[in-house]
C-alpha cells in the first residue's frame, strides 16, 4: 500500500482542542509499528484496535478485570436462546454531533459481518439485527452463543448517515489495498477523537469533552509515534522525548531498570507466537520439488517442529521474555491446559532429519520464511534463528522480513510458504483462535487468518459445535479436542506465549493489559 499523509477532517475539531483541566496531560506514546487503517471493521490488528477503541465504542466493553460491563448498551436480556435484546444508552453523540440510535447499531453490526470486513468473528453468530425502537435492538442469532458479549467487545459502532454520506457503507478491503473515506477519517462516540494520522509518522488523539462517561486518568491528548528502530525507541524514552513505550527492546531492559527516571511493568500477554505453513498448494513455489508440496506431509511439518530449539529461543533470542508453547492459546485464555501446552515432540535434530528422509526428502528442499520486522517482540530475530535451525536439517531456508502493513496482506491472501505470526485473543476464549486460525477458510469469516489454508472436516465440525454448545463441560471438551487435533497434526508450530513489558517515565501511572492495549482513559501523568 502506498503510504500517504492524511489529515482527518472532522466537524467541530476546533471546539475539541479547547483548554482542558489544569492537570490535563499529553501522553507521548511510542511503539514499533503503526496502525494499519482507521476503518473499525477493516483489520483485526492489535495496534490498530488499541487506538480505534479510544475513538469507536461497542455495545459492551471490558472493565479492568476483563469482565463485561455496559458501554453503548445499558442492559441486555436473553429473550430466547437465539434472541438477545439490547437497550441502548440515550443522549450519546458521535464526534460530529449526530445522535447515536438503533439505526447505527443495525448498520454497524451488519457492516462488520459483511465481506470484505475483517471483523466477522465479532459478529459470527448474528443472523440478523432488528430495530425495535430508536434505543432498542434485537440480535437474532444463528444458534445459542455462550460468548456473545465477549465477541461484541470488538464490534465497533459507526454512524450510519456519516458512512453513507462518505461512500463507506462497506468495510475497507485492506487485503486488496483499497482505501476509502472511513479508512482515513474517523467519527465515533468514544473518549477521544482522532484528529490526525500521518502514516509511519504520528497519530494524534484529542479528548472528547462530550463523552458520556468519565475517564479515570488525566490524559487529554495522545500523540503516538511509530519508531521501528529498537535503539531509537529506547533512546526516545530514556531522553524524555516520549513518556511511554509499549514494546521496549529486551536487550535494553536492564539499562532501563537502572535508570532513576524509568519504570517497567511486566505482564503476560494473551498472544501466542507461531509458525504457519502452506498446506494448500499442490506445488510449493521455489521448493525445488516439482509437482509436490512437502508441507502437506505431516512428517515434514513434524520435522520442522522438532528442529526448533524452543528453550534456546526462550533464553537467547527472547531473553526469557516468553513462555515456551505447545498449544495455540495462552494460559489466560479459556480452554488452555497445562497438558496441551507441553511440547508435541522434543527438540531432536537427528530425528527431524530422519522424518524428512522418511517423507522422501533426504536432501531437504528450499523454503522461504516470511516475517514481520516491526510487530512482535524480537520478531525478525526469531525468524533468523528459525532459519538457521531449519537449514541445519537440510531445509534450505531464506528469510524475507517486511513491515507488518505489507506482510499481513500476504498472510490474508495466503501468498506465503512459511510465516511467523502472533495471535492475541480478544474474547479470552479459545473459539476466537480456533475459528479464525484453524477452521477451513471460507471467505465468510471462518479461517480468515488460516494463511496455510489447511482443511479438516472433523475440526470444522467441532468448531460448529463449540459455537453453540451451552453446556460448559461439553464445550470445554470440544475445545480441548480441537486444540489437540491441531497440535497432533502439526498444522501450526507454536513457539511461545509472549510476555510484554511496558516501559514508561516515572510519573506515568497506568494498568498493564494482557491484550497489549494501553488505556489512556485509565492513565495519569504527573
Amino acid at each position: 500500500m502506498k503510504r500517504k499523509t492524511f489529515k482527518l477532517g472532522m466537524l467541530g475539531v476546533a471546539a475539541l482542542i479547547a483548554v482542558g483541566a489544569a492537570n490535563a496531560a499529553t501522553m507521548r506514546w511510542a511503539g514499533a509499528n503503526d496502525i494499519l487503517t482507521v476503518d473499525p471493521h477493516a483489520q483485526n490488528h492489535q495496534t490498530t484496535h488499541a487506538f480505534l477503541q479510544q475513538v469507536y465504542e461497542s455495545l459492551v466493553r471490558y472493565d479492568q478485570k476483563y469482565q463485561i460491563e455496559p458501554a453503548l448498551a445499558t442492559k441486555w436480556t436473553q429473550v430466547s436462546p437465539t434472541q438477545v435484546r439490547f437497550e441502548l444508552r440515550k443522549g450519546v453523540k458521535f464526534h460530529d454531533g449526530a445522535p447515536f440510535t438503533a439505526d447505527d447499531v443495525v448498520f454497524s453490526l451488519t457492516r462488520a459481518g459483511t465481506a470484505p470486513s475483517n471483523m466477522m468473528s465479532s459478529v459470527q453468530s448474528i443472523k440478523e439485527v432488528k430495530k425495535v425502537d430508536d434505543h432498542t435492538v434485537d440480535l437474532i442469532l444463528k444458534g445459542p452463543n455462550p460468548i456473545l458479549l465477549r465477541e461484541l467487545t470488538e464490534a465497533r459502532i459507526m454512524n450510519k448517515a456519516w458512512a453513507e454520506k462518505h461512500n463507506s457503507v462497506k468495510a475497507q478491503d485492506y487485503a486488496s489495498k483499497e482505501e476509502n473515506y472511513a479508512s482515513r477519517n474517523a467519527n465515533g462516540t468514544g473518549p477521544f477523537t482522532m484528529v490526525g494520522w500521518q502514516p509511519d509518522v504520528k497519530v494524534t488523539l484529542k479528548k472528547n469533552p462530550n463523552w458520556w462517561d468519565k475517564p479515570k486518568g488525566n490524559i487529554d491528548e495522545v500523540v503516538f509515534t511509530p519508531i521501528k528502530s529498537a535503539a531509537t525507541r529506547s533512546a526516545a524514552l530514556i531522553s524524555g522525548q516520549v513518556d511511554f513505550v509499549v514494546d521496549p527492546p529486551p536487550q535494553d531492559l536492564a539499562r532501563m531498570k537502572s535508570s532513576p527516571d524509568i519504570k517497567l511493568i511486566e505482564g503476560a500477554e494473551n498472544r501466542t507466537i507461531y509458525l504457519g505453513l502452506d498446506q494448500f498448494r499442490d506445488e510449493l513455489p521455489g521448493a525445488g520439488t516439482p509437482g509436490k508440496n512437502p508441507l502437506k506431509d505431516k512428517r515434514v511439518r513434524q520435522a520442522l517442529y522438532q528442529a526448533i530449539d524452543s528453550a534456546g529461543l526462550h533464553s537467547r533470542t527472547m531473553r526469557n521474555l516468553s513462555v515456551p508453547a505447545g498449544t495455540m492459546v495462552a494460559p489466560m485464555v479459556h480452554g488452555w491446559s497445562k497438558q496441551l501446552d507441553e511440547r508435541a515432540a522434543k527438540y531432536d535434530v537427528e530425528g527431524a532429519k530422519k522424518l524428512l528422509a522418511d517423507a522422501g526428502y533426504p536432501n531437504g528442499f528450499s523454503l522461504k520464511l516470511e516475517c514481520p520486522n516491526d510487530r512482535y517482540v524480537n520478531d525478525e530475530a526469531i525468524c533468523q534463528a528459525v532459519t538457521a535451525m531449519w537449514t541445519r536439517i537440510g531445509v534450505k531456508t531464506t528469510l524475507q522480513a517486511a513491515p507488518m502493513a505489507q506482510f499481513v496482506t500476504r498472510v490474508m491472501n495466503s501468498d506465503v510458504n512459511a510465516y511467523l505470526f502472533g495471535w492475541g485473543v480478544a474474547t479470552f476464549d479459545s473459539l476466537y483462535s480456533i475459528e479464525a486460525l484453524m477452521a477451513t477458510k471460507d471467505g465468510k469469516g471462518q479461517g480468515v487468518y488460516n494463511g496455510g489454508r489447511f482443511s479438516n472436516a472433523d475440526l470444522d465440525a467441532k468448531v460448529a459445535q463449540i459455537k453453540v454448545e451451552m453446556d460448559a463441560a461439553k464445550r470445554d471438551a470440544l475445545i480441548a479436542e480441537a486444540l489437540k487435533l491441531v497440535k497432533d497434526e502439526y498444522y501450526y508450530l507454536p513457539l511461545h506465549h509472549q510476555i510484554r513489558p511496558w516501559a514508561m517515565r516515572k510519573g506515568v501511572e497506568t494498568q498493564h493489559r494482557a491484550d497489549d492495549r494501553p488505556m489512556p482513559t485509565w492513565t495519569t501523568i504527573k
